[in-house]
């Protein structure tokens, strides 16, 4: 499949081909349901969306990762190292690094800014230091450089229909909803990290503290609380959904597909009763196969 993909791209150099299978791999392992609805994408594009998607895997993988051997310093300095050499990389137009060449790559053939690469930079910087965020404000400045940059990234590949000025705040608005339906799935794994990214303000608004979170007990406020960051959510897959039909007919199942996965884990935590504290839900293969079918029919007939 990916020998296919890369062929249909146009990618024939072997160490860059080597490169980009890399990126698909990442984004098999870590991200399987936006892997499944990259699948719904024609062959040529896919590389590049597996590029954007590993690229920002690999450095939030490596920031987990290192969280076990090396100090917050030593992880701040390896961090920005590798950041500075990925912006002299894109600079200089290619890379020897086995993620970034495929990355590089892909940002000059799609002309991303580099103000989107900067940005999420600075949120995996942030993550080393901040383990909570007062105001959804705050959040969403993290947010935007951890998630809404990678969806203003991936425009450019879906081909939108009209120009990127009108496309790009769905496209900003899907990456954040995607990022706080993660959040909230996760928030049990967070509190073992030491991270909490409900804001604080919400917190106190429905009488949670983060003591009480750890307590790992789903009572009135907490459920109350879940059910409000849950309904603004969302709001804003809404938001986003509007914007499907802005884009290339080929492109459509993709994002349609992705609304749908990605919205199932707010389904998946109401019928959890909110219980997210111990316990970590996800979408079953069965609504995961229901959903991308329907997707790949519709998919192959907007390729015909």
């Amino acid at each position: 499949m990916s020998d296919k993909e890369l062929d249909a791209a146009g990618i024939r150099a072997p160490r860059m081909r080597a490169s980009y299978e890399a990126c698909r791999r990442l984004n098999a392992s870590h991200g399987k349901t936006y892997y499944l609805a990259t699948l719904l994408l024609p062959p040529w594009k896919r590389p590049y969306v597996h590029a954007l998607y590993g690229f920002a895997r690999y450095a939030d993988e490596i920031v987990d990762d290192l969280a076990s051997t090396l100090t917050a310093e030593q992880k701040a300095d390896w961090l920005i190292g590798w950041g500075a050499q990925f912006l002299r990389d894109v600079e200089a137009g290619g890379s020897n690094h086995e993620i970034s060449r495929a990355v590089v790559d892909t940002v000059h053939r799609w002309e991303i800014p580099i103000d989107y690469i900067e940005a999420f930079l600075a949120s995996m910087r942030m993550d080393l230091t901040r383990t909570s965020y007062d105001t959804y404000e705050d959040l969403l400045t993290y947010v935007y450089g951890s998630a809404a940059v990678i969806g203003l990234q991936m425009v450019p590949v879906l081909e939108p229909l009209v120009p990127r000025e009108v496309a790009d705040p769905y496209a900003r608005d899907l990456g954040i909803a995607f990022q706080l339906s993660n959040f909230l799935r996760d928030v049990g794994e967070d509190l073992q990290r030491g991270r909490v990214y409900l804001p604080l303000e919400d917190l106190a608004t429905f009488g949670v503290t983060h003591e009480h979170l750890e307590h790992g007990v789903v009572d009135g406020p907490v459920r109350r609380l879940l059910a409000f960051e849950v309904a603004r959510t969302r709001e804003l897959y809404r938001s986003a959904a509007l914007g499907v039909r802005l884009l290339h007919p080929t492109s459509r199942p993709c994002i349609e597909t992705a609304l749908a996965l990605y919205g199932g884990i707010l389904d998946e935590i109401e019928k959890a009763d909110y219980a997210v504290l111990g316990q970590r839900v996800s979408v079953s293969k069965t609504r995961r196969a229901a959903v991308a079918l329907p997707g790949l029919a519709r998919a192959w007939s907007a390729r015909r």
